[in-house]
């Protein structure tokens, strides 16, 4: 793979990789003020060949507040992007520029304009970011939970399998934890969050930056007996703890608990394939005992 180099406002060098052609920009648009929209997204959309939307009638009231007159509006979404994007791709490389906006919030987040990125770097044509309000992230500095690292899950699968699987995959982890839901499933994601992680602090914000924004704080329990005298309306972000170091530690510590010192024995000659002198050890280790007191209960249990 050779190394692509992108200078996208340096005078006297072309924004673009690819001869001849337009740039792809990024716009972030409001995730419920319209106020949330900069100035900076007004104008890129003014000037822009092209604006690509997730759903044009929503994208035409936004441009209408702000008096913008898109040179052509075209239609990318989840539904049409392996017929649409190669489409808008050719565009852009004929020289056209073109702004690709979301419903809400950045695009490429939770939705297919990550799919149109790759296809115009593939291009080697220029990519460029119009930042902007982000729910996600809007939801986390405001939650008072950690912010010092943290993981974007996007939506939650709907089967318990998937939700199972992504769950486990960061329930160890320190971070916290961001996801969006809708009304109708946030029940049963926040039941899946206690199954799986434990009853965690979390935060609920929805209807962000509007006038019925509200945040709700408390552990799992709490938040879903809370849910049941108030019905969830609008649009989440969830926010949920991480797992603290001390936790995770005196997890690892205890994962062998619940087994007999023979079956920890077995455990790690079939899991690390090593002879039983040197399983015998790391029992010994793990449980802060001799060896020889390893042996001895081996040893009895055999007889």
């Amino acid at each position: 793979m050779s190394i692509q180099i992108q200078k996208s406002f340096a005078k006297g060098e072309s924004a673009v990789l690819h001869e001849g052609a337009g740039t792809l920009y990024l716009v972030a648009t409001p995730i419920g003020n319209l106020e949330d929209m900069t100035y900076r997204a007004v104008r890129t959309l003014q000037e822009c060949d092209i604006i690509a939307a997730e759903d044009t009638r929503q994208t035409r009231k936004l441009l209408t507040h702000f008096d913008i007159t898109p040179g052509k509006l075209l239609s990318y979404h989840e539904h049409n992007k392996k017929a649409s994007g190669p489409e808008l791709i050719r565009l852009i490389i004929e020289g056209s520029s073109l702004a690709l906006v979301s419903d809400a919030g950045l695009p490429a987040i939770s939705d297919p304009g990550q799919e149109l990125v790759k296809l115009a770097l593939e291009q080697q044509i220029a990519v460029v970011p119009i930042p902007g309000a982000n729910a996600a992230l809007s939801a986390l500095i405001a939650s008072g939970l950690s912010t010092d690292r943290f993981t974007f899950i996007g939506f939650l699968p709907r089967d318990h399998k998937g939700q199972e699987e992504v769950l486990g995959s960061v329930k160890h982890g320190a971070g916290t934890l961001l996801l969006y839901e809708s009304p109708h499933r946030i029940i049963k994601t926040l039941t899946a969050i206690a199954h799986h992680l434990g009853n965690r602090n979390v935060v609920l914000a929805r209807e962000l930056t509007k006038r019925h924004e509200e945040w709700t704080r408390g552990s799992v329990e709490e938040v879903l007996e809370w849910l049941e005298s108030h019905p969830p309306i609008g649009e989440y972000c969830v926010v949920i703890e991480g797992q603290s170091i001390i936790e995770a530690k005196a997890e690892a510590s205890e994962w062998w608990q619940q087994m007999t010192i023979e079956e920890h024995v077995i455990y790690y000659e079939n899991k690390e394939n090593i002879s039983r002198k040197d399983a015998m050890k790391k029992t010994a280790k793990d449980r802060e005992i001799s060896k020889r007191d390893v042996y001895q209960v081996l040893l009895n249990e055999e007889e």
